[in-house]
């Protein structure tokens, strides 16, 4: 079958699946009433997790058909590498579950795949996110991120987040996979649809998503009638098993690329930026010590993680106390994590020389970032322009600073003062 036959079926996400009755308002009690899109965690989750795991490490709610949070290392870190107790399918937290039918692919792979097909889907992208594949954009993205500071000249007050985090993921994505880098402001829409759109009714969430795909399949069609040398031509190219990927395999690993790459490492981005405009000490120490970013850097993804994860409890069951029930959601807060003192000495501050740090920032298990070689380079380029450049800056407003709600934390708009 040739590539116009097979993609002639524009296979998408199926609506089939389970939906759950929409509980909304202010949380009560963060015990037994968690919700990751209530005001008060987008504004500071990390008090409430700290909250949680001194007196109940693993809270319990009734919204979204029923879901639980672990807030400490140790069962984080359990349940992302228990593959026969928990399942990927689905990785979004919210009202509707996928029918089990999808695994042990899921809509998304690999991040939604299960063993035994996850391995050979994960292996398939390794060699564009090698360490040597990852140097070779070092260049490009570091002149980006100089010319986006060349459009910031001369003005007082820019927003650190929209006009110079947010763009660096979007152009480094859109390169990879050969997209128009003109589309970027589309991109912005499908991360806030996708990560953001948690609670909308079905028909308005499904909607969104079905925006996403139309925007998939035809820069898929535009490379099966335009090959080129990138990574969606690969992807339809590539075999697996022997044989091609499906049409919906491929776009749903596009649509991962081109979401979870570009929303956690603008996040982490955004929020390394907010760290420095707020504590002067450690912006001056990093100018004059550039030497040391490397290791701050990883301070900051670990104090500031961008990414929750899920799971899917496969089977009723009681697991350290707590009686789950078949398809219970698990909300996996590497975040949470990455803040447990009794995985991390002086958890809570934000050391920028720490210099053991087995973070979790970018997951654990067989699902941990495919791409986090890639996330460390744009992360790490995009600090030594700004601090180069701009070595001098703080909050414009500190209540004007907002935080996306959901799954991946980061500022939204982040105005600071330059000079």
């Amino acid at each position: 079958m040739s590539n116009e036959d097979r993609f002639s079926r524009e296979e998408r996400p199926t609506g089939r699946g389970t939906v759950s009755q929409r509980l909304t308002g202010p949380v009560e009690d963060w015990t037994t009433d968690f919700s990751h899109l209530d005001e008060e965690w987008a504004a500071d989750p990390y008090r409430i997790q700290d909250d949680l795991r001194g007196r109940c490490p693993i809270a319990r709610t009734e919204r979204f058909g029923g879901a639980w949070l672990p807030t400490r290392y140790e069962d984080v870190a359990e349940i992302a590498y228990d593959t026969e107790k928990f399942s990927s399918r689905a990785i979004v937290v919210g009202n509707y579950r996928p029918s089990r039918g999808l695994a042990p692919v899921g809509s998304i792979p690999p991040i939604s795949s299960d063993p035994p097909f996850h391995q050979g889907a994960r292996k398939l992208l390794l060699p564009a996110f090698t360490k040597s594949a990852v140097a070779r954009r070092e260049e490009a993205t570091r002149a980006f991120c100089h010319a986006l500071i060349d459009d910031l000249a001369g003005r007082e007050v820019v927003d650190a987040a929209q006009e110079y985090a947010q763009h660096i993921p979007m152009r480094v994505i859109s390169d990879m996979l050969g997209f128009p880098p003109e589309d970027g402001p589309k991109f912005r829409g499908f991360v806030e649809d996708v990560l953001e759109g948690i609670d909308l009714p079905l028909e308005e969430r499904g909607a969104k998503i079905s925006v996403l795909f139309d925007y998939l399949y035809a820069q898929i069609h535009d490379h099966v009638a335009n090959p080129r040398d990138d990574l969606t031509s690969y992807l339809i190219d590539v075999e697996l098993g022997g044989r091609p990927l499906s049409p919906q395999h491929v776009a749903g690993t596009i649509g991962l690329l081109l979401i979870a790459g570009i929303d956690t490492t603008w996040s982490a981005i955004g929020a390394s930026l907010w760290h420095l405009a707020k504590t002067p000490a450690d912006r001056a120490r990093l100018v004059a010590e550039p030497s040391l970013l490397p290791t701050a850097m990883e301070e900051f993804l670990r104090a500031y993680a961008p990414v929750t994860m899920a799971r899917l409890v496969k089977e009723d069951m009681t697991w350290h106390g707590a009686e789950m029930k078949a398809e219970d959601w698990i909300l996996l807060s590497f975040p949470a994590a990455n803040r447990d003192p009794a995985q991390f000495a002086q958890a809570a501050e934000v050391v920028i020389d720490r210099e053991v740090n087995r973070h979790a920032a970018f997951g654990l298990g067989i699902h941990r970032c495919v791409g986090s070689h890639l996330a460390r380079m744009e992360l790490r380029v995009a600090l030594e322009v700004w601090l180069e450049r701009i070595p001098s800056f703080s909050l414009a407003d500190p209540a004007a600073v907002r935080w996306a709600t959901g799954q991946v934390r980061g500022p939204r708009a982040l105005p600071v003062r330059i000079g």
